[in-house]
């Protein structure tokens, strides 16, 4: 199978393949510390259950990576992805002045990569993400492996941020 045919699985980073615990705190002050946020992101330990499953994916599919992490910080996250170990793939990042829901962006880039490609999967924590796509007829892998965090869910839902 060509690299055009493959199909895609795409993957979220925070809390799906990075565990963002030790960042968390940034996020429950007032203001919350968004520099200090993802300055702290290449301290992110991995996350083995989402790296296993990334990498046995890569088997089958080309590996698309979906994050609500900004532009900004792409140097920083490919360098974390090439450090743990996982296959090189597009990158789709928030652009630095997008507050839109990870909901609508998420579910805009995947409508986009669906147009010429299957989407075998979306793997991704984010419960609100997980249940527009599939509203909008994506296979989702919920990736409940990560302690949950109310401040990161509300600064996806409600400030879009991440």
């Amino acid at each position: 199978m060509d690299a055009v045919r493959r199909p895609v699985a795409v993957f979220d980073l925070d809390n799906t393949l990075a565990d963002t615990a030790h960042r968390q705190r940034f996020l429950e002050r007032k203001p919350r510390d968004w520099t200090a946020f993802f300055a702290a992101a290449p301290q992110d330990p991995p996350l083995a259950r989402g790296i296993e499953l990334v990498l046995k994916s890569a088997a089958e599919c080309e590996i698309q990576y979906l994050t609500g992490r900004p532009e900004r910080c792409r140097a920083d996250t490919e360098e974390w992805l090439a450090r743990h170990g996982l296959p090189e793939g597009r990158m789709h990042m928030r652009r630095d002045s997008d507050r839109r829901p990870a909901r609508l962006t998420k579910l805009e880039v995947l409508r986009r990569l669906a147009r010429g490609r299957e989407v075998r999967m979306l793997v991704d924590d984010d419960e609100l993400v997980c249940d527009a796509a599939e509203r909008a007829g994506f296979k989702v892998v919920r990736a409940r492996w990560a302690a949950p965090s109310g401040a990161l869910e509300q600064a996806q839902e409600t400030e879009g941020r991440t």
